[in-house]
């Protein structure tokens, strides 16, 4: 007892000044941060172990010093001090390994909700789509742009061209697509419409930007792409007739490595890949479809589709998610579900790959993060997500994945495993 109490009294002292330590140390791995929002947030449990362990070394020391009744009456003081103290440490280490402190929150000061389409430019600013209009958050503030140019518009994608002959962004919208040197109101705009640009409809649903300035745009009636200021004839209409695409919606377009193809995918026929071909100012279809063999997808009803830095073709549906390796449209497919995998959602609406080669699906029902040989690990609300409803992911040039949801932005780092909200 001699030897072991006094120890238990120098642990209560650490303890009660965790966060000194924390700072001397400057040991900010995943678990010294948890302790640290612990004494941040909860300084009433401090001061109660504090205390507690004061009048446990008081007591303590009576019982070694006065008579038997005082040791009694000390005894009983001593065995409360020691509940009080050992609940007060009970609560800290439930706090410290719970999933409330695996988020921290940061209030945007804007109203929206919906962030639905996200894109990064060459300055890691994160631009999002948002049911009030653009979102920006360039590390240190959120700021809301009202651009004149879109007023009155339906955003329904965003994206902005990295590539060396950079464009700036592209936005698709309910009455064209419009490219924008910056989001700012004296930027040079330029709107494509049916009226000077191949494009099937001005219903324009996606944009993807390729290799060799290939701007593509998908829209409701079909496929159309811009090439150095020029926007090439349609030529695939025996393969892919307008009626297909009206049937059977574009959900997202995305272009090749090259930029010379782009894949289409679609809500209900699976995904089309069109190209354009050598020698030729136009684009034509890779091959019909219906007609291409078993190919074994977890549905044709595609929400959303992944092109990876390997160059693997990631597709989500309405089922699972669907992995397609190499050229052979008819090899080397495989299925991921919840069932089967552990997927913790079936229907899969935003894919992206982060800088350490795991892909990230975003679901109606959470995030799975596959390491690209077997394992599935799932967060949800409860893991610190604002929604488990995700409507689109990015990385950005940190490596910090940026979630949309309908209930705000969450943002999440592998160099601590936390995540990040945003309202």
């Amino acid at each position: 007892m001699n030897e072991i109490f006094p120890s238990y009294i120098k642990i209560i002292y650490i303890a009660t000044n965790v966060k000194r330590i924390i700072i001397i140390s400057g040991k900010f791995n995943s678990f010294l941060k948890k302790i640290l929002i612990i004494v941040k947030y909860l300084r009433v449990f401090i001061l109660i172990f504090n205390f507690g362990a004061k009048f446990v070394l008081y007591n303590y020391c009576k019982l070694n010093t006065y008579d038997m009744k005082t040791k009694q009456t000390s005894t009983k003081k001593l065995s409360i001090a020691v509940l009080i103290t050992m609940t007060s440490l009970f609560f800290l280490v439930a706090f410290a390994s719970s999933d409330f402190l695996t988020t921290n929150s940061v209030q945007t000061g804007i109203n929206a909700k919906n962030f639905y389409s996200v894109t990064i430019d060459n300055d890691n600013t994160k631009w999002f789509l948002t049911e009030l209009g653009i979102v920006s958050f360039n590390d240190e503030k959120w700021e809301l742009h009202s651009i004149n140019a879109l007023q009155g518009k339906e955003l329904r994608n965003i994206t902005f061209d990295t590539t060396e002959k950079g464009t700036g962004f592209w936005i698709a919208t309910s009455e064209g697509v419009i490219n924008l040197e910056s989001l700012t109101n004296d930027a040079a705009v330029v709107s494509f419409t049916t009226d000077n640009a191949t494009l099937g409809s001005n219903d324009t649903r996606y944009v993807s930007i390729g290799a060799n300035n290939n701007i593509w745009v998908g829209t409701d009636l079909g496929v159309a792409v811009y090439r150095g200021e020029k926007w090439l004839d349609l030529m695939y209409d025996d393969l892919y007739p307008e009626m297909l695409f009206e049937l059977y919606p574009i959900t997202a377009v995305v272009a090749s490595v090259t930029g010379d193809t782009v894949y289409a995918a679609t809500s209900g026929v699976g995904v089309s890949r069109i190209f354009i071909p050598r020698g030729l100012d136009a684009i034509v279809g890779a091959s019909e479809y219906a007609i291409w063999g078993p190919i074994e997808l977890p549905s044709d009803n595609v929400k959303s589709f992944h092109l990876d830095r390997k160059g693997v073709k990631w597709l989500g549906t309405d089922s699972g998610a669907g992995r397609h390796i190499g050229d052979d449209t008819l090899d080397k497919w495989t299925v991921f579900n919840v069932a089967r995998n552990g997927l913790v959602h079936n229907y899969v609406q935003a894919i992206t790959d982060d800088l350490t080669g795991k892909i990230w699906f975003g679901t109606q029902g959470g995030i799975s993060v596959f390491d690209g040989s077997s394992t599935f690990t799932n967060y949800t609300k409860a893991n610190g997500l604002n929604s488990d409803n995700i409507l689109c992911l990015a990385v950005d040039k940190e490596g910090v994945v940026w979630i949309g949801t309908d209930e705000g932005v969450n943002s999440f780092c592998n160099c601590d495993g936390i995540f990040k909200s945003f309202k």
